[in-house]
């Protein structure tokens, strides 16, 4: 009778296993030096070894030349271990002998001593679906066993075991196994099998088993009984339903070329060809960690579970993209995936997210927004002259329609008649060096360098402050009315053409400083007028303007008094 591989090429001794260093290495040394524990649980996702290395042990402890590390595998004691029928070595399935009378004959079973072998083993799968009761009553056999009892616990859901009978036991973690030892184990098994299969083609397989031996194995197995002695990738893929990594590029590439439309063939080619949408989704979400550790990394790594040829095809395709960019597209591409799970229409939902895939990639980061607006840059996926700005004329008779007059705008008074002062033009850098140069007081030479580019507000703000140099940092102690006027991105640069460096500018109000009182409350006409003009010069007045077109200025007021 035929006998599976994942059967057939199951190790026998430690220096067959796998990708379980730390297991292997600490059980080896236990039995050098006698050492054992009475009680074991091996844990860790399928497939890994657990109840493998729990017959090796056995085997271990009970072969003629043992206890010993490396059995001779020929005994009659290593033999009927091997294949399942020993007398001593016991193995329980926990799935189905779960109760608490299953238990009491396991602990009726543990008083007599072992009909031939050493040790008497007592191996239970699946240990967590054991019920609270029954583990209740293995718990003082577990603790003080006879000296001729070890009891092996496997489980892949180790947080189910009563922390009672956990602190009976010596606990292993079994890890997933390594993409290139996986890939290794399967290349020796073709090769003894007489297949032909290339590294592509072990690669799918590998990703298809996710770190299991024995599910890559079983696949691999489906996959000779598929195609053959040849394994192609195309034909290895479509069996295990795995999707090409040019399937998903074409979503990558839809994204970058803002494509909505190709996201809905995409999702239109999957249903036509029968494909799981879920499934689609999760290996879309697997593709963009692929894809956001290839660019985090800059080349080929162990991070990847791939092979080379196709981690080189994920750093030329992240190259497109920043960390940002595919982080968010991870995350909106995992949230799509649980929603998937319990979606009744599964392809409006797959739309959906991936045509706002392509809507993420047009987004705007909050810091780079925030940071245009300090320098009073215009630039926004959504900018405000895309929006019409209706003529007098227009609004007028808008207005009139509805019968609503509008507000008159702010005017000086008729009596002065004066007309606002223009203000001063900007200088220039090589004007600012040289200003800075004139004099050795910097606070002076700040407050002139900020009065020639035009912010006399900041400057007024300067001569009321306390200027200094603390670590390299310049700080500005100033009246609470007064900071606002020096948080302002031009500050800092023209600080920093005064010192001839760049410098970090921080702004402390103190509250035991306060702002200069004019000394008269009463202000002409034409100081009304300055006022308001300086006001219209302010960098984020000028700013708040271009982003609300429409809006109007009714009064000014002077912070300082």
């Amino acid at each position: 009778m035929y006998q599976v591989i994942a059967r057939k090429y199951r190790p026998q001794n430690f220096s067959e296993l796998i990708g379980q260093e730390h297991v292997q290495k600490t059980l080896t040394n236990a039995i050098e030096t006698g050492r054992l524990a009475h009680g074991y649980i091996f844990s860790g996702q399928r497939g890994t070894g657990k109840t493998t290395v729990a017959r090796i042990l056995a085997r271990c402890l009970n072969c003629v030349q043992g206890p010993t590390p490396n059995p001779c595998g020929v005994c009659s004691s290593c033999l009927e271990i091997a294949a399942g029928n020993s007398v001593d070595v016991i193995e329980i399935d926990a799935a189905s002998n779960r109760g608490i009378n299953e238990m009491r004959e396991v602990r009726e079973n543990v008083r007599y001593r072992p009909a031939r072998d050493r040790y008497k083993v007592f191996i239970v799968d699946e240990a967590h679906q054991i019920t609270k009761e029954a583990f209740n009553a293995l718990l003082k056999t577990l603790e003080e066993p006879p000296e001729w009892v070890v009891f092996i616990l496997c489980t892949t859901e180790a947080n189910e075991i009563p922390n009672t009978i956990a602190s009976r036991c010596q606990h292993f973690t079994f890890r997933s196994v390594d993409f290139t030892e996986l890939m290794n184990r399967m290349k020796y098994i073709a090769e003894q099998e007489g297949i032909e299969a290339g590294d592509e083609a072990l690669s799918v397989i590998a990703q298809a088993g996710e770190g299991s031996v024995r599910d890559s194995l079983s696949a691999m197995d489906q996959a000779i009984a598929c195609c053959g002695n040849r394994l192609r990738v195309e034909d290895v893929r479509s069996l295990l339903g795995m999707f090409g990594a040019d399937s998903l590029r074409s979503v990558a590439e839809a994204v970058q070329a803002q494509n909505g439309y190709r996201m809905l063939e995409i999702v239109q080619e999957l249903e036509r060809n029968g494909q799981s949408l879920q499934h689609f989704c999760r290996e879309l979400s697997r593709y963009w960690r692929n894809l956001l550790v290839a660019k985090i990394s800059g080349q080929t790594t162990h991070l990847i579970a791939a092979s080379e040829p196709e981690q080189k095809a994920f750093l030329e395709t992240a190259t497109s993209f920043s960390e940002e960019d595919l982080t968010r597209y991870l995350n909106l591409t995992l949230d799509l995936y649980k929603a998937l799970q319990y979606s009744l229409q599964p392809r409006l939902h797959l739309e959906l997210g991936l045509v706002k895939l392509v809507q993420a990639g047009r987004l705007q980061s909050i810091e780079e927004a925030i940071a245009q607006l300090g320098s009073g840059k215009p630039e926004s996926p959504v900018r405000p002259a895309q929006i019409p700005t209706p003529t007098p004329a227009t609004s007028v008779s808008a207005s009139a329609r509805v019968g609503v007059p509008r507000p008159a705008p702010f005017q000086a008074p008729a009596a002065t008649k004066v007309a606002p002062p223009a203000p001063p033009a900007p200088a220039s850098e090589p004007q600012l060096k040289e200003l800075a140069a004139s004099t050795g007081d910097l606070k002076q030479d700040l407050q002139a360098a900020l009065t020639a580019g035009g912010m006399k507000f900041s400057a007024d703000a300067v001569a009321q402050a306390d200027v200094s140099l603390e670590g390299g940092d310049l700080v500005i102690r100033a009246p609470k009315a007064m900071t606002l006027a020096l948080r302002d991105a031009a500050v800092q640069r023209i600080a920093a053409q005064v010192l001839g460096k760049p410098i970090r500018l921080r702004v402390e109000a103190d509250a035991s400083m306060k702002a200069a009182v004019a000394p008269s409350r009463e202000e002409s006409p034409a100081d009304n007028a300055e006022l308001r003009a300086r006001a219209l010069e302010h960098p984020g007045v000028k700013r708040f303007q271009e982003l609300f077109p429409g809006a109007q200025i009714r009064a000014v007021r002077n912070l300082s008094e």
